[in-house]
């Protein structure tokens, strides 16, 4: 069917489940809010408006390096650019119940960069800073998905890791012109969906061929990056890149670039009234950029490898035959509909029965609790959750960013490296077929998530000059009521409530998962003479009275955090 509103309450399993989807995870408090609106109602919060973060602080200056009117610091940009990485872990760790930086994160995700191309602390900065202009775009007219395209086709970041900077008339780099067709926006066929190998030339693929791929880079011909930063977009403030060659753009192809029928046949040309004497100008160059991307986008194909984009991202990777003529239709329809906006897109989505019916907690349901959570979910997650205090990153940046530079080696371990995808298709599980999220996985990488929980709950590692740790003793006093805390059946519940994605009160986790999950919290008084439930209520009601370190129903709590957190079910969501 396709996206049909949901209109009940959502309960505190569905608003925890739109919530782990929508943002780098929820807290205990955001649940039990979400938990008492409709569909409706959480969306408008999800996509409320906010103001722009703060800009990154290079701690050796106290000031920060990004702003355009800026002058350049010196001295070594990598560092910077290791701050950059931090800011924006700071945006996710803090940015409440908003699904503006999971957007933001998607985009990136789209429209892959790799740091170590790019090289460039400012550059990377701004690109994050236009992911962010049009993540939420319903409240300017002028933003939305195609004008993105468009806009990221002339940004410094993008022109540096795909070669615009060497794409010139004469000397044709194809590079940015075949991601551009291939990965952001038509796509090159859905996958599993065989080609009619008869309508395919060597190197063609079914929406567009290599005819178009050449005329593509010679429509990008004569870009170049702008290293002062001082162009400014009139439409979103922001740097962008230049023409070879200023107001007479040298470098750029100028004659008609011809098109195949797989794109209508469209004949692109230079528009007569933005030449200067026959030449090209800068703005004839972006004219052209201008028609290519309304030729593209008015491609019924383009709507439809969007959102396949949008679904496999924010609810499963595989699309079933019944999915696709349904949902993701739908879905095209909407985002043609409402002039390519992506925030009308993922309102509806997140409003629909569609995906709540991916809440109903059934086990053989594939969309619920079934994407395995990539090691930055993860870790951002189990922070934003137990409401881990960290240093403020302006205040107090040089030990934000000795702590964000740990957790990111962190998650390097884990399996990702923070803005440096393999490839250029980025990172595999958000795009390969047929695993998907399932490369997150590995032996090495499993142990280092296990080896994460461990050293959080560590009271003792929480101590130590530049990590991070989650004191789970206070957590509990401060969340959950004597009641609930001094009966291990009741606490276990609680938490699997809020943590594990197919759990809720009451009845759902097994008298073997329960069972499970209390031998591991309070294993440390089963060989006592009064028994391990007298042990805890002893020890829990006592704390105060006992140093951190020695507290024993830390250790126990911490035992149980280890046992959920490790566990299947938490690793998904």
């Amino acid at each position: 069917m396709p996206l049909i509103p949901y209109n009940g309450v959502l309960g505190k399993k569905r608003a925890a489940h739109l919530l782990r989807r929508a943002t780098f995870g929820p807290t205990k408090a955001q649940i039990e809010q979400f938990a008492n609106l409709t569909a409706s109602q959480a969306v408008q919060l999800l996509f409320q408006a906010l103001p722009d973060p703060p800009l990154p602080i290079d701690p050796a200056t106290g000031t920060t390096w990004v702003d355009p009117t800026a002058s350049d610091p010196g001295g070594d940009d990598g560092e910077r650019q290791e701050y950059f990485k931090a800011w924006w872990i700071a945006q996710m760790l803090g940015n409440g119940v908003s699904a503006r930086e999971k957007i933001v994160f998607f985009l990136h995700t789209h429209f892959t960069t790799i740091q170590s191309k790019v090289n460039n602390s400012k550059s990377l900065y701004y690109q994050n800073a236009l992911f962010r202009k049009f993540a939420f775009d319903k409240a300017n007219a002028n933003f939305n998905f195609k004008e993105l395209a468009k806009k990221i086709s002339f940004d410094n970041a993008m022109i540096r890791f795909l070669d615009g900077d060497t794409n010139v008339k004469g000397a044709v780099n194809e590079n940015y012109a075949r991601e551009f067709l291939e990965l952001f926006t038509i796509g090159k066929g859905r996958e599993g969906v065989p080609l009619p190998e008869s309508n395919l030339s060597l190197g063609d693929y079914y929406y567009f061929t290599e005819q178009d791929v050449q005329a593509g880079a010679r429509v990008l011909s004569g870009y170049n990056i702008d290293e002062e930063f001082a162009v400014i977009d009139p439409d979103t403030n922001l740097p962008r890149g230049v023409v070879v060659g200023g107001q007479i753009a040298t470098q750029h192809d100028n004659d008609p670039k011809q098109f195949s029928a797989r794109l209508g046949n469209t004949l692109i040309r230079p528009d007569p009234a933005l030449l200067e004497n026959g030449e090209a100008t800068e703005a004839s160059v972006l004219d052209e950029l201008d028609q290519m991307v309304e030729m593209i986008f008015n491609q019924t194909e383009t709507a439809r490898y969007l959102c396949r984009r949008i679904y496999r991202f924010f609810v499963y990777h595989d699309i079933t035959d019944a999915i696709d003529s349904d949902i993701i239709s739908d879905m095209a329809t909407i985002l043609v509909n409402n002039n390519f906006k992506l925030q009308e897109v993922l309102e509806r989505l997140f409003s629909s029965q569609h995906f709540y019916d991916a809440g109903t907690g059934a086990l053989e349901d594939d969309n619920f609790g079934a994407i395995i959570k990539s090691p930055l979910d993860l870790i951002v997650g189990v922070l934003r959750f137990f409401e881990a205090s960290l240093p403020d990153y302006l205040s107090e940046a040089s030990a934000f960013y000795e702590i964000i530079a740990n957790l990111m080696r962190v998650l390097e371990v884990q399996g990702m490296v923070f803005l440096e995808p393999f490839d250029v298709a980025g990172y595999d599980a958000y795009h390969q077929t047929p695993e998907f999220n399932r490369n997150w996985i590995s032996t090495n990488s499993l142990t280092q998530r296990y080896q994460f929980i461990r050293d959080v709950m560590d009271i003792e590692a929480m101590m130590e000059p530049g990590s991070v740790g989650i004191d789970i003793l206070d957590y509990t006093k401060q969340n959950f009521s004597n009641a609930v805390a001094l009966d291990p059946d009741q606490l276990v519940r609680e938490f699997t409530s809020y943590l594990l994605p197919r759990y809720e009160e009451g009845s759902e986790i097994t008298t073997e998962r329960l069972e499970y999950f209390k031998s591991e919290f309070l294993k440390l008084g089963l060989v006592l003479p009064q028994g391990p439930l007298a042990f805890w209520q002893f020890s829990y009601s006592n704390a105060a009275t006992i140093p951190a370190s020695e507290a024993d129903s830390r250790q126990m709590l911490a035992d149980l955090m280890n046992a959920m957190l490790q566990s299947p079910e938490f690793q998904l969501f």
